[in-house]
């Protein structure tokens, strides 16, 4: 299974935090926080994968960041300061313990982070897997 359809699942997967509705017991809450970053995890990996295929970066692809930055200057992804509030979020999981942060990264993951997910889906599926 290539990384592009783990993140393709983990996508999937994420669309369940828009049938739930608040209030939310600390499980459902805990379960789709975690949700959001496993799709953002399988996503930054899969924009890695494809952007190494296609000869960017070489060893500057490392972190989620640098890909974001790699991944935008290749046309892959539009909007360069979406991603990166959707790795600061994904870096504030670790605080989802906090009520607020949490209910802030669904708020986020459902208006923003959701769509940016499926526009490069498309945009990976489109242009860059071969």
């Amino acid at each position: 299974m290539t990384k592009y359809e783990i993140f393709v699942r983990a996508l999937t997967n994420l669309h369940e935090i828009e049938t739930e509705e608040p209030p939310y017991d600390v499980i459902t809450m805990t379960g789709m926080v975690f949700l959001f970053k496993i799709c953002f995890d399988q996503t930054w990996k899969a924009m890695k994968e494809q952007l190494e295929l296609c000869g960017y970066g070489d060893h500057r692809t490392g972190s989620p960041r640098a890909v974001i930055k790699m991944a935008y200057q290749a046309g892959m992804i539009q909007d360069e300061q979406l991603w990166l509030d959707a790795l600061t979020a994904r870096n504030n999981v670790a605080h989802s313990y906090n009520e607020n942060i949490a209910m802030g990264i669904i708020k986020e993951s459902r208006e923003r982070f959701i769509p940016m997910f499926e526009a490069v889906k498309r945009e990976l599926k489109q242009n860059w897997i071969g």
